[in-house]
């Protein structure tokens, strides 16, 4: 691979929290609309509960022998509290309406910290909810109009690593999908890693104008305002998109290898010029990770 478009740069990546579930379900369908659904607002920059997509299984894979979408949420702080409401809100809200769902616990570390199911997402079965060991679990059964839904009673805390990236700068609107498509399908081959704002058109940056409604856009960066902003643009000569792609994942070595495998899938398009990333000077998270130093 020929990494001469790819910026000696670095971007700035941060400890955070996650809970990584299995949810299942009798069709490929179902199981894709609920992992989605629940995963579909990315808001760790305003301190909620954010989530991704990480890949899917199928029945031989799977406790209870059908679909599966393994999927991560994440806190950037250490408010057990909220991460748990918020969390809820995805469980209930988005996966618990779903025919035939159930939710399973997948971490494969060890933890001491959990969330404990039954008073956030159990007691939407007013009381009648109960529990039951099933698939080698300890499953609460939530009475629902279309019997029932089940999740497992208790979820690990772990910790991983938030907010590595890169940007693909493109030409033309051809290259900013059809990379896309290719990036998010090589980052969903890296075990451990997701995407959680899929190709993100919009970078931000720390300081803001209006902090009532937090990041903002990052100006020197909008192609569109490469004209009014003179020699303070910093958008490349025959650039006219800046995509990113952002990554959590369970370990620093998962965001890495799916940075990787991103920038490669990207470089292989015609009308990629370029890959940077995005970094603050180490303002925004305390781990500086050089792009070409994972490309090695």
């Amino acid at each position: 691979m020929n990494y001469e478009k790819v910026e000696d740069t670095f971007f700035e990546a941060f400890d955070g929290k996650y809970v990584r579930a299995l949810i299942t379900g009798p069709t490929e369908a179902i199981v894709k609309r609920a992992a989605y659904d629940s995963t579909s607002t990315p808001s760790a920059v305003i301190g909620r509960v954010e989530g991704g997509v990480e890949g899917f299984l199928n029945e031989s894979q799977t406790p209870d022998n059908r679909f599966g979408a393994v999927v991560q949420y994440w806190l950037g702080g250490d408010d057990i509290e909220k991460f748990a409401f918020e969390l809820s809100y995805r469980l209930r809200q988005d996966i618990l309406v779903k025919p035939f769902t159930r939710i399973f616990d997948y971490s494969d570390k060890e933890s001491d910290e959990y969330i404990e199911m039954m008073d956030i997402v159990g007691h939407c079965g007013d009381g009648y909810e109960w529990t039951v060991e099933e698939y080698g679990r300890k499953m609460i059964n939530v009475p629902i109009a279309v019997p029932d839904f089940q999740i497992e009673e208790k979820f690990k805390i772990n910790n991983g690593t938030m907010g590595g990236n890169f940007w693909y700068l493109c030409e033309t609107q051809e290259a900013v999908i059809n990379a896309g498509d290719a990036i998010i399908e090589a980052i969903m081959d890296v075990e451990g890693a997701t995407a959680p704002f899929d190709i993100c058109s919009a970078a931000s940056k720390p300081e803001t104008n209006f902090p009532e409604i937090g990041p903002t856009t990052n100006h020197f960066y909008c192609p569109s305002l490469k004209q009014r902003l003179g020699d303070e643009s910093k958008v490349p000569e025959g650039v006219n998109y800046i995509p990113e792609v952002v990554i959590n994942a369970i370990d620093e070595k998962s965001m890495n290898n799916a940075v990787k495998a991103g920038i490669d899938a990207s470089l292989e398009f015609e009308g990629v010029v370029g890959i940077s990333a995005g970094n603050f000077n180490g303002k925004l998270g305390d781990k500086n990770i050089n792009l070409l130093d994972i490309l090695k």
